[in-house]
């Protein structure tokens, strides 16, 4: 508690202020305690001799209505720190860059710390932090409706109704197409390279390989995919138009990964050939359909129709 209350070193800065000093332990939160007298002895003792006083001198700081907030501000002054008063560029700087970083990231925890490190290096007084949390929540919701203004030429009436049909249960599956391509193989067989090569030839029908996303960051591609892996049908259908970046980006990384998978799946029925393939060339079209024939394999050595 004590190094709250104390700014280490011996140089004072030539203000009439005391108490405030421990802004400089804690930048930015711009603490002052209600209770002067309440300081731990040492804190005290330290202070005193770093302003050249006596402890008991200390004693009644802060009578004065108007003393700790008079001192908190040339304390701030000498240092360099400005206030973010509502509707100054400070707090708009703030707000843009919650909003970009939103774009990355949406646990509020670490928009917030975030917010307190940037504050920081700007040399602004952090508001209190009720309101700041409100801005970070304003930020989140800044950033989906960002996300959605991004991708909205994406969305055309086609596109739209191809992914409202990711959420309708399927007769012939039993389930959501949702849960149908979330759902991983769980052994290496024909029956599961099928289902792969299904799935896949889903996706491309609707031209889920060619979408681009290039202007949503990384970051939030990802995020948006696994929000669709996590939630049910019933919670994306209640998101209304925010469903449908959700859904993009889920799309979109699922052509990848059932490419990825298919591949996978189909090497490891034969992993002996693949590997004897892969050692002589890249992977074909022809090689990664049909692991058991290699066209390049069979015609380099000659009198042999399949590799060994």
């Amino acid at each position: 508690m004590w190094r709250s209350w104390t700014r280490g070193g011996d140089e004072v800065p030539p203000i009439g202020s005391g108490w405030p000093f421990n802004s400089r332990r804690c930048p930015g939160s711009a603490f002052v305690p209600d209770d002067v007298a309440s300081a731990p002895p040492v804190a005290v003792a330290r202070l005193a001799k770093a302003l050249g006083l006596a402890p008991g001198a200390l004693r009644g700081y802060g009578r004065r209505a108007h003393t700790r907030s008079d001192h908190l501000a040339q304390v701030a002054k000498y240092l360099g720190w400005k206030n973010a008063s509502a509707g100054s560029q400070e707090m708009k700087e703030l707000e843009q860059f919650l909003t970009d970083r939103a774009m990355e990231h949406d646990s509020p925890t670490l928009l917030f710390n975030l917010a307190r490190e940037y504050l920081m290096s700007a040399k602004v007084i952090r508001p209190g932090a009720i309101t700041l949390a409100k801005m970070v929540g304003a930020a989140r919701a800044a950033a989906g409706e960002l996300t959605l203004h991004k991708v909205a030429h994406l969305l055309t009436e086609q596109v739209r109704s191809d992914l409202d049909l990711l959420l309708k249960v399927d007769a012939g599956l039993g389930c959501t197409r949702l849960e149908w391509l979330t759902k991983p193989a769980v052994e290496a067989s024909s029956a599961a390279v099928k289902t792969s090569i299904d799935k896949l030839a889903w996706l491309r029908a609707m031209d889920a390989d060619r979408l681009d996303l290039s202007a949503l960051p990384n970051e939030r591609r990802r995020f948006l995919a696994q929000v669709a892996r996590r939630s049910t049908n019933q919670g994306l259908e209640r998101r209304r138009e925010r469903r449908y970046p959700i859904l993009l980006a889920f799309v979109a990384q699922a052509a990848i990964d059932q490419l990825d998978e298919s591949a996978r799946a189909d090497g490891s029925r034969c992993p002996r050939i693949t590997a004897a393939c892969r050692r002589w060339h890249p992977p074909t079209p022809t090689c990664a359909s049909s692991p058991r024939w290699c066209c390049r394999r069979s015609t380099s050595r000659a009198g042999q129709g399949r590799p060994t």
